[in-house]
């Protein structure tokens, strides 16, 4: 679709005729297999039959100024998907999001120890949360072993060569946060690409894909939900896009810069896979950019991984099959304000369970003369993780004998409970532990509510400090 459809009537007669003979190869533009003519005649403005001989130097000129102009047209209207003005209700959910991010940023202001292991923890449920959309499943302890390094517990090759990828790709992003100088580039994003898709080379790791690209959803038998545009109008696109992103001062708020970001490169489609991942994945970068927040807690990539169905619903809604740019985008912006609300408000009530199970574990640890360090272990045993030697060694930043030693004195105070062999064994939460934190979470982890919606409910920021 070109950005003007009238344009395109307008060269329907154009196609037909002064392009229409099957003497010349075809080329293709916006979805249109174009033919140049030959030396037959050609109908022209008015009916008008005008013979030209083959080789007439006129005809050659007049036919390729004419696909020029055309192409030059195609290429000016090409247009992205824009930016609804914000109503006030919009503006006012903004204004929450903005809330809940203050009160956040003020708890993770002060120096505190469980806060790394927050950080850890938020980055690999973003991990995990924008691999499963795409289905890539591994369990929260195999995501933590992406984030840290580690070779996993339980996934699969294909699943676990997807995760690793994504987090080299995040890691990347999460650097580029700090880089004052950095621009965004047509080959800054093709190099994303190969960090998270290079284990496959069938996916054209770093090259835009070759054709014509469509998703089909294999849940209804494998049928077509959307056709990205034609492959011709990739490149230019794209060039819209970062330009977009390193200017956008029209942008009404940074969360819906990020939005648009997303569901642009999404709509593009310019790879043959990892399209969402990546769209994903600049929307973080983008919210990190401006400031959001810190940007391991600036992603709402948990959130769609938790409410897929209604992530893809709103895309389909949004792109109705195909490239349509000329589309509302006001339920997408919405969607995601809704998403940036529930999951900074879930953030925030996760670090308030946080800084009271650390209180109860320093007591727990202290009352059973166990060394400090080890309230790493007892908390990750806790929350319900899998503990292994090698990940307490890197939270404690210990040897692998004072490890082993330390999670011993755990197992022998009944805080941690032992299973499989010595070289693999593995360590998780006793029965006290476990029981601890469900209640902490009762207390302190609700529902979120739609924030588009009029609500009664005490939000746990609404009495934080400003």
């Amino acid at each position: 679709m070109v950005g003007s459809t009238g344009t395109a009537q307008v060269f329907e007669e154009f196609q037909d005729s002064v392009l229409g003979n099957p003497g010349y190869p075809a080329r293709r533009i916006d979805g249109r297999s174009f033919d140049k003519c030959g030396d037959h005649c050609a109908t022209l403005a008015g009916g008008k039959a005008i013979h030209l001989e083959k080789d007439s130097t006129i005809l050659i000129a007049l036919r390729q100024l004419i696909f020029d102009i055309y192409t030059i047209i195609i290429y000016i209207l090409l247009m992205m998907y824009r930016a609804e003005k914000l109503t006030p209700p919009e503006k006012e959910v903004i204004a929450k999001v903005e809330e809940a991010r203050k009160a956040l940023k003020y708890n993770l202001a002060s120096p505190r120890r469980w806060t790394g292991l927050l950080r850890r923890n938020t980055l690999a449920r973003a991990v995990r949360g924008s691999n499963s959309i795409e289905g890539y499943n591994v369990t929260a302890e195999d995501a933590i072993a992406a984030v840290e390094g580690e070779e996993p517990l339980s996934a699969d090759r294909e699943a676990w060569l997807a995760v690793t990828g994504y987090r080299y790709a995040m890691t990347f992003v999460l650097q580029l946060t700090k880089d004052k100088n950095f621009v965004y580039s047509e080959g800054f994003l093709r190099g994303l690409h190969f960090m998270m898709v290079q284990h496959d080379l069938k996916k054209n790791p770093g090259n835009w894909r070759p054709g014509t690209v469509y998703v089909r959803d294999e849940s209804r038998g494998g049928e077509v939900v959307y056709e990205g545009p034609d492959v011709e109008m990739v490149p230019g696109l794209i060039e819209e896009l970062v330009e977009y992103l390193n200017e956008s001062e029209d942008c009404p708020h940074a969360l819906v810069k990020g939005a648009m970001a997303h569901l642009n490169l999404v709509m593009i489609h310019p790879f043959s896979d990892g399209n969402g991942r990546m769209a994903r994945c600049l929307q973080t970068l983008v919210l990190g950019r401006e400031g959001i927040l810190e940007p391991e807690f600036s992603s709402i990539e948990e959130y769609l991984g938790r409410n897929t169905q209604d992530y893809y619903n709103i895309l389909a809604q949004t792109g109705e099959g195909s490239w349509h740019p000329k589309n509302s985008t006001r339920a997408w912006i919405r969607f995601n304000l809704t998403a940036h609300f529930r999951q900074a408000t879930t953030l925030l009530m996760r670090t308030k369970l946080m800084d009271v199970l650390w209180q109860e574990l320093e007591l727990i640890i202290s009352r059973r003369g166990l060394p400090e360090r080890l309230i790493y272990a007892v908390a990750d045993g806790a929350i319900g993780y899998r503990v292994r030697n090698s990940s307490y060694r890197n939270l404690a930043e210990v040897n692998d004998i004072t490890a082993s030693r330390d999670l011993k004195a755990a197992v022998d105070a009944d805080l941690l409970i032992p299973t499989g062999e010595r070289r693999g064994r593995i360590y998780v939460g006793s029965a006290e532990l476990r029981a601890l934190v469900d209640k902490l979470r009762q207390e302190h982890i609700k529902s979120v509510p739609d924030p588009f919606v009029p609500t009664t409910l005490q939000l746990p920021f609404a009495a934080n400090p400003q």
